[in-house]
């Protein structure tokens, strides 16, 4: 199993180049379902989340190609399996977003409840109950849901009594081939949300409110083929302006929007951090000292749930405290034990976590728990002195492209040993 070393104390300076998002992919891989395509993507990262997805929708019969050289997917094809199998679908969560392209355009699907970091609970009621209201009849058996709509799905008017994002794409999907009109309350805003839905636009579908928290879907009798770019990984971003902060350097980060990082700017600069956009992308620089600042996770616009173990290990060497509060899920705080080995001063109870910065942190061999923890560890390595090992670091992979050579590029002293 591969392992990362880092040897921190290194100023990171110039330029990355930001991906396309992988939580905007695997929902616009899954939009393939809905047409016979071609459907192409461009600016598709190389992950192993993606590759899972791509491996899911050839088993539901599709054609997926890659062209590397272009950075692009080519899915066509209409389903002719109409079941997500548990050995797919239980490495990656985002699986579940089958279900409803699957039910609106076939009447019927039999997938898998779904699996992917151990990081909470995160059920898929949201999705079933949704999709009950637009007239399917649904089982949970032997651990599948199965899901049947003899007539069709029809539009309704859906209230998620909670932001989710899964069931916000599941069932935007869904309402772009049922009959009539949808209407989507309390719908997730994440620019991952806004990209799917302007991807599905290029298909042919007609949606109203964009962006908002309320959309309206007009059901089409079919989509069309398309071609789609997608939009750069705002998780990404952020990691590398943490990157940036934790070693006192400078980074451009290409293709970055600051319209898309939400309250993940804001609680920056009020920990020192100059964010500021400049022609291509944001401009992250640190060059004063840092400042404990308090974190709230929260829907989009507000501070992201995949971007609190990266703050965290910030917050570790900056002067003063920080509560940082995770309202998303329950068991995001895998990796303190870890960044403890490290030496951060970090006490938790329950949901909130109160962070005393430390004048330097030691390298450390630690094990990362899930995708962002992962990085978090690689953060931390980067500002520690000495040698950090982050083992079991296929959870890195999932989500992101080549972050070791990506921060080789700006001065890290970084490498990726193979496993033995």
């Amino acid at each position: 199993m591969d392992r990362i070393l880092i040897r921190g104390g290194r100023v990171l300076s110039g330029s990355i180049p930001i991906s396309g998002a992988k939580n905007a992919a695997l929902p616009l891989m899954a939009a393939g379902l809905l047409s016979d395509g071609p459907l192409t993507l461009t600016n598709a990262p190389d992950l192993a989340d993606v590759a899972t997805m791509a491996g899911l929708l050839a088993h539901h019969g599709l054609d997926v190609s890659r062209d590397t050289s272009q950075r692009s997917i080519t899915i066509s094809g209409a389903a002719t399996d109409l079941e997500a199998p548990y050995d797919l679908v239980r490495k990656m969560r985002a699986s579940v977003l089958v279900l409803g392209p699957l039910l609106a355009r076939h009447g019927r699907a039999r997938v898998s409840l779904p699996g992917g970091c151990a990081i909470g609970t995160r059920p898929v009621d949201l999705h079933l109950k949704a999709l009950e209201q637009m007239g399917a009849e649904i089982e949970i058996t032997a651990g599948y849901i199965e899901a049947r709509a003899p007539q069709g799905l029809k539009g309704a008017r859906i209230i998620f009594p909670q932001v989710s994002v899964g069931a916000t794409e599941n069932i935007l999907m869904a309402a772009a081939l049922a009959r009539g009109q949808s209407e989507i309350v309390n719908a997730a805003r994440e620019p991952e949300i806004t990209d799917l839905a302007a991807c599905l636009m290029r298909m042919g579908a007609r949606i109203e409110g964009i962006g908002t928290d309320r959309l309206l879907v007009e059901g089409v009798a079919s989509l069309s083929a398309a071609t789609h770019p997608i939009i750069a990984d705002r998780i990404e971003a952020g990691t590398f302006a943490c990157a940036a902060a934790i070693t006192g350097g400078s980074l451009l980060l290409q293709g970055a929007r600051l319209d898309h990082l939400g309250a993940v700017t804001r609680t920056l600069r009020e920990a020192g951090v100059d964010v500021a956009e400049e022609e291509g992308g944001l401009r992250v620089t640190r060059s004063n000292g840092l400042r404990g600042a308090d974190v709230m996770t929260e829907p989009f616009p507000g501070f992201a749930t995949d971007m609190q173990a990266q703050f965290m290990a910030l917050m570790c060497v900056a002067e003063g405290a920080s509560m940082i509060t995770e309202t998303i899920f329950e068991n995001r705080f895998m990796h303190v034990p870890e960044l403890s080995r490290m030496g951060a001063r970090i006490n938790f109870h329950g949901a909130s976590a109160i962070v005393r910065g430390v004048k330097h942190l030691s390298g450390a061999p630690v094990m990362a728990t899930d995708l962002r923890a992962s990085v978090s560890l690689i953060l931390a390595g980067l500002a520690a002195e000495g040698e950090t090992i982050v083992n079991r670091v296929y959870h890195l992979d999932r989500g992101y492209e080549r972050v070791e050579a990506k921060l080789a590029a700006v001065g890290a002293d970084i490498e990726r040993l193979a496993g033995r």
